[in-house]
C-alpha cells in the first residue's frame, strides 16, 4: 500500500502543470473600459464589427447590480446598434448578439416550433409527403419537380435554424421564384398535370388519420406558443368585453408591474389600463378582426388567465382550424373529382411538414387558408365567394390581394354577379367590424386600426427577407429595398389583371392564380417566416394535384382516362360557377 501511495504521489507531481502553463491570475472585469475590452475581443463581436469603420463605433457599457453583469452595447453611425451582449466580473462574454440578433431573438437560430424541427421529426415527414404526393410511374414528371421544390423550402429552415439569417432569405427565393412561376403558366394555359398518387384510397385515408392524431400530439406535448397566437387570446377577450382590440393590447411599463423580473431585469406582467396583472404584448393587435373572434370559442371553454401560459385556449383555436383546412381540402376534392382526390387532398395538408410547423407553434397562419379552402368549395356561388374571401382577407390582410381575382371568377365582370360578390363581401365585412362600428367613435377606432394594422406593417423592419438588409450597412451585404418597391407595384397590377386575363377561368386556374397572388405576396414581405407557407399551400396542391379534376387540359401523351359520374359530362368543368 505504501508503494502505491508513493507511486499516486510521483504521478501527481510528474502530472501537475509547470510554472510556465500556470493560467493567468484572475482579473476582475471591475471598469466600463475594461468589459468593452472584453466584449470588442470576442470572436463573434470582432468578426462582425471588422465589417465597419472602426472610426464609427460607439461602445457603452452599463453594470446591473442583478445578476451582477456588464451589458455592452456597439453602435456603428447609421447601422445603429450592431452589436450587444453580457460580460460577467470574472471576465467572461456569456452572451454575444450581432447584427440581426440584436433586435431579433429568432435570428439567434432558436427555432421555431419545438421538436418538429429535430431531424428524426422533420424527415419522415417529408418523405411521407414525397411518397404520398409523387407520380411514382414517371419519376422524371413535372409533377414530382412540384413537390420536391415545394419541400426545398427545407433548405431556408436549416440554415433560419442555425441563424444564418441572410443565407435563408437567400434559399426562400428560390423554390418561391420557381412556383410563382409554375403557377402563374398554369393560370394562363390551364394545363394540368396527369393523376399523381397511385396509392389506395383507403391507405391515403388511414395515413391521414394517424396523422392527424400526430399532430394533434404534437401541438400538445412538443410545442410553444408564439406571440402571434398569444394575441389571439388577448383579442378575444377584448371583443368578448364589447371592446375593439386595436390600441387596447397589454403593454409594459405602465407604472405599475405584477410579476417579477427575468434575468436581465426586464419585466414581463404589468397592470393595465382595465385594471387587470397581463403579460405584455403590445404590437399583437396587427390582424385582421376575424383573427380574434376565431379565438372566441377557445376563450370561452378554456378561459385566460391574464398570462402568457400555456394557454389552452390557442392551442384549441390551432387545432380546430387544422382540422377545418383538412375537411375543407376534403370536401373541395369529393365535390371536383370523388373520393380520390379528397383523401389525397386531405392527406396532402396532414403530412406537410409545414402546416405542421405552424400548428407546432401555435401562430394563426392556418385561419386565412382554412376559410379561403371553404370559398374554394364554394366557388359557384358569388355570395358564398364573397363571404369566404371577407373573412380570410379579414383574418390575415394578405387575403384582400386575391379579392378582385375572386370577384370576377370565371370571367368578365357582369353586373349581377359582381354585385352579389360585391354584396357579401361588404356585409362580412360590416358583422366583422361591429367592434369597431358601434364602439361609439367609430372614426378614431377606425383611424387606429389602422394605424396598427397596415400603418405599423408598411413600416416595418425585419432580416427575415433579402429587402431589409441595408440597415446593417456592412460591407458585403446589399440593399435591394429598391427591387422590393418595383416587385410591390408589379403585384398590384398583376391582382388586378389577373381579373380580366384570361377572360374566363376553370376551377384549376381560379387555384393557381391565387397561390402566386398569395406566394408573390410573401415574397416581397419585409418580415417573412416559413410559417406563412400554410397561406398558400392548399391553392398550390389543388394546382399541381388536382389539375384535371378541377377542369385543366391535360396534355394527349400523357392524359389518363377519366371517370365519368352518372349524369355529368366528358367535357371539362370550365366555369365552375353559375354566370
Amino acid at each position: 500500500m505504501r508503494r502505491v501511495c508513493l507511486a499516486l504521489l510521483a504521478g501527481a507531481l510528474l502530472c501537475a502543470p509547470s510554472a510556465t502553463a500556470a493560467p493567468e491570475p484572475f482579473r476582475p472585469v471591475t471598469t466600463e473600459r475594461a468589459a468593452k475590452a472584453v466584449f470588442l475581443a470576442h470572436p463573434k463581436v470582432a468578426q462582425w464589427m471588422e465589417r465597419y469603420p472602426r472610426p464609427t463605433w460607439v461602445t457603452i457599457a452599463q453594470f446591473r447590480k442583478r445578476p451582477r453583469l456588464w451589458q455592452v452595447s456597439v453602435f456603428s453611425g447609421k447601422a445603429g446598434e450592431t452589436a450587444r451582449g453580457r460580460v460577467t466580473t470574472s471576465g467572461q462574454v456569456v452572451e454575444a448578439w450581432v447584427g440581426p440578433e440584436v433586435a431579433w431573438p429568432l435570428a439567434l437560430g432558436n427555432g421555431l416550433g419545438g421538436v418538429i424541427n429535430e431531424p428524426h421529426v422533420w424527415t419522415p415527414l417529408c418523405l411521407v409527403f414525397l411518397l404520398g404526393l409523387a407520380n411514382l410511374r414517371r419519376p422524371l414528371s413535372l409533377r414530382n419537380l412540384d413537390v420536391l421544390v415545394f419541400l426545398s423550402f427545407s433548405v431556408y429552415l436549416w440554415y433560419f435554424n442555425q441563424g444564418r439569417v441572410f443565407a435563408s432569405a437567400a434559399a426562400a427565393s428560390i423554390p418561391f421564384a420557381y412556383l410563382i412561376g409554375r403557377c402563374a403558366w398554369i393560370g394562363a394555359t390551364n394545363r394540368a398535370s396527369p393523376a399523381a398518387s397511385t396509392l389506395p384510397v383507403w391507405l391515403l385515408i388511414g395515413a391521414t388519420v394517424l396523422l392527424i392524431g400526430f399532430r394533434v400530439g404534437l401541438n400538445t406535448e412538443g410545442s410553444g406558443i408564439l406571440d402571434v397566437g398569444y394575441a389571439g387570446v388577448i383579442g378575444a377577450d377584448r371583443l368578448r368585453e364589447g371592446d375593439s382590440p386595436y390600441g387596447t393590447f397589454p403593454v409594459t411599463d405602465t407604472g405599475r408591474p405584477c410579476g417579477p423580473a427575468n434575468d436581465v431585469g426586464d419585466i414581463g406582467d404589468w397592470i393595465q389600463e382595465n385594471g387587470r396583472c397581463e403579460s405584455a404584448n403590445p404590437f399583437g393587435d396587427t390582424y385582421g378582426p376575424v383573427n380574434y373572434h376565431a379565438y372566441l370559442p377557445g376563450l370561452a371553454l378554456f378561459g385566460w388567465s391574464g398570462k402568457w401560459d400555456n394557454l389552452p385556449a390557442v392551442r384549441f383555436t390551432t387545432v380546430a382550424f387544422d382540422l377545418l383546412a383538412i375537411l375543407g381540402l376534403g370536401a373541395v376534392g369529393l365535390r371536383f373529382g370523388g373520393l380520390r382526390l379528397a383523401a389525397l387532398l386531405a392527406f396532402a395538408w396532414a403530412a406537410n411538414p409545414f402546416t405542421q410547423y405552424a400548428v407546432s407553434s401555435n401562430s394563426n397562419d392556418a385561419i386565412m387558408p382554412a376559410l379561403l379552402i371553404w370559398g374554394f368549395w364554394a366557388a359557384s356561388s358569388h355570395a358564398g365567394r364573397g363571404v369566404f374571401a371577407a373573412l380570410g382577407a379579414w383574418a390575415k390582410l394578405a387575403g384582400l390581394v386575391v379579392v378582385p381575382l375572386w370577384a370576377t371568377y370565371p370571367g368578365p365582370p357582369k353586373w349581377r354577379r359582381t354585385a352579389v360578390f360585391a354584396a357579401a363581401f361588404t356585409l362580412t365585412t360590416a358583422v366583422a367590424f361591429w367592434a369597431l362600428i358601434l364602439g361609439g367613435e367609430p372614426v378614431e377606432a377606425f383611424r387606429t386600426f389602422y394605424e396598427r394594422t397596415f400603418g405599423l406593417q408598411l413600416d416595418r423592419r425585419s432580416p427575415f427577407s433579402l429587402w431589409d438588409w441595408g440597415q446593417y450597412r456592412a460591407e458585403g451585404i446589399p440593399d435591394l429595398k429598391w427591387v422590393q418597391e418595383l416587385l410591390q407595384v408589379a403585384l398590384v397590377v398583376a391582382a388586378v389583371a389577373v381579373a380580366f386575363v384570361p377572360r374566363r377561368k376553370s376551377p384549376l386556374q381560379l387555384a393557381a392564380l391565387t397561390a402566386a397572388l398569395l406566394m408573390a405576396f410573401e415574397l416581397v414581405l419585409t418580415h417573412w417566416a416559413a410559417l406563412y407557407i400554410a397561406w398558400f399551400f392548399p391553392f398550390l396542391a389543388l394546382a399541381v394535384v388536382a389539375g384535371h379534376e378541377l377542369g385543366g387540359v391535360v396534355p394527349a401523351r400523357s392524359a389518363l382516362p377519366r371517370r365519368v359520374l352518372p349524369g355529368r359530362s366528358r367535357e371539362p368543368e370550365i366555369s365552375g360557377a353559375t354566370t
